[in-house]
């Protein structure tokens, strides 16, 4: 079995500590790991094979976050743009064996109980081999409106799956809570319930989904094979912009999951949580360890730096190096009005951190003001970045560990630690490590304009634009 893991999703809901570059499922916040890693650790014990579909953006932050685990079987399937689960799930199928059963689960899920995970996962790949579209549904909790339900009912007097009546959209408060009455009712007379949350997990032979996507959604089918056609397969398979343009935008559930009759529907208790609010964020790990709170309770804080509460209580507090998130417990689901209103200024606070991780290693914004920025860059052995140059900017380069090969126009030059370096605007340059130990320099910007898309890219050994 293949577990075939997305990656997609900027994770808004937990700005500022998530962002477009660095997503919920990268940020380490288990024990100096991070929900995808721990994805991967999980299902490595099921699975023989991972496939991991990615943006072209967050590769490389999947790929170091894998070397850290010493993990080297993993293949990649990148999306130049996201169209959606069904195009991601269609593309990776195509790449696989039709025969072969494969595990669809969300990179940024976290999973408490393994035991009885694995114990399901089990029963998923049964009913799998026999053809089915298997789904997993977890017991609702509380009346959730930013989960879809999935509604159910018995095959038989074995209750370990279930068949799939309907799947239901993110419902308001009041159907939500008539969900739970119902369930309820049933939960006394030792029944399966009616009301599953959608997990987002999936299990089906390739060649099983393939043909009911073919049925149901033919135009998501004959562009997703239109593109595999295209494109050279192997460890790293990477979509054309051009033709992932071309595939429609379109959900699992919509596209097959809700038209298909060939879905079961596994009751599924494994701790399970998608991590996607800072309230439930709040249930799973400690606060900052660095508070000082004076009668003052129930409150979420996550900083680097000292924090001293007084006379507050039932408050999210989230500081990061850039920006600072006050909430009212209960209001964090506000946060993508936030995220929202910082897009419309044009802020890049909702696209990166001041750490920011590149295919090469690091860079980290030290000061930014309208005419100069100063950088902390690192650049790990055996990389360098593209050769490039800049229309609005100057840059001097000092270098305080390891040695820099620079090159700047036709000269190439060796720049030892407290020797530095000039580029001027327009210049063409490349900054490259080839030593064992990492370069680490400071790189001064100035200029009237300093953002990062005033790079022109010559030549790039990551592919990039």
């Amino acid at each position: 079995m293949i577990n075939i893991i997305l990656c997609g999703g900027n994770g808004t809901r937990l700005w500022p500590l998530s962002r477009t570059l660095m997503p919920k499922q990268f940020v380490k916040l288990f024990d100096d790991e991070s929900l995808f890693q721990l994805t991967v650790k999980r299902n490595q014990k099921l699975c023989g094979e991972s496939l991991i579909v990615s943006n072209t953006e967050q590769y490389f932050l999947a790929f170091d976050q894998l070397e850290e685990l010493s993990i080297q079987n993993a293949k990649f399937l990148l999306e130049p743009i996201g169209r959606d689960t069904a195009p991601a799930i269609a593309l990776s199928c195509l790449l696989v064996d039709p025969e072969e059963l494969v595990l669809v689960t969300p990179s940024d899920h976290l999973i408490k109980d393994e035991n009885s995970y694995a114990k399901v996962i089990q029963e998923a790949k049964r009913l799998a081999q026999e053809d089915n579209l298997v789904t997993f549904g977890i017991t609702p909790t509380f009346a959730e409106t930013g989960f879809g339900y999935i509604q159910a009912k018995p095959e038989n007097d074995e209750y370990s799956s279930l068949n799939v009546e309907l799947f239901k959209e993110k419902p308001n408060l009041e159907t939500a809570e008539k969900y739970l009455d119902e369930n309820s009712k049933l939960n006394t007379k030792n029944l399966p319930l009616k009301y599953y949350w959608n997990s987002g997990m999936f299990c089906f032979k390739a060649g099983v989904f393939l043909d009911e996507l073919q049925k149901y959604a033919p135009e998501i089918y004959e562009a997703s094979l239109l593109a595999f056609q295209k494109t050279k397969g192997g460890n790293l398979t990477r979509i054309s912009h051009e033709l992932m343009l071309s595939i429609p935008r379109v959900s699992i559930d919509y596209a097959v999951m809700e038209k298909s009759d060939m879905v079961k529907v596994i009751p599924s208790s494994i701790g399970w949580s998608d991590l996607g609010s800072f309230e439930s964020l709040d249930n799973e790990i400690d606060s900052s360890n660095n508070i000082i709170a004076v009668d003052s309770n129930n409150n979420f804080v996550r900083s680097t730096k000292q924090v001293a509460l007084i006379d507050v209580h039932d408050l999210i507090v989230v500081d990061t190096s850039d920006a600072l998130l006050i909430s009212k417990k209960g209001s964090s689901q506000k946060v993508k009005e936030v995220v929202k209103q910082l897009n419309q200024q044009g802020s890049e606070l909702t696209k990166v951190h001041t750490l920011t991780h590149r295919p090469w290693g690091t860079y980290e914004v030290l000061l930014s003001t309208d005419s100069y920025k100063l950088k902390k860059i690192v650049v790990k052995p055996k990389q360098r970045l593209s050769l490039q140059k800049h229309y609005h900017r100057n840059e001097h380069w000092i270098v305080v560990s390891g040695t820099a090969t620079v090159t700047i126009g036709e000269q190439r030059m060796l720049i030892r630690p407290n020797e530095s370096t000039y580029i001027k605007m327009g210049e063409i340059h490349r900054l490259e490590n080839e030593g064992k130990i990492p370069v680490i320099l400071i790189e001064a910007q100035v200029g009237e304009y300093t953002a990062e898309d005033d790079i022109v890219r010559i030549e790039d050994d990551y592919n990039r634009d």
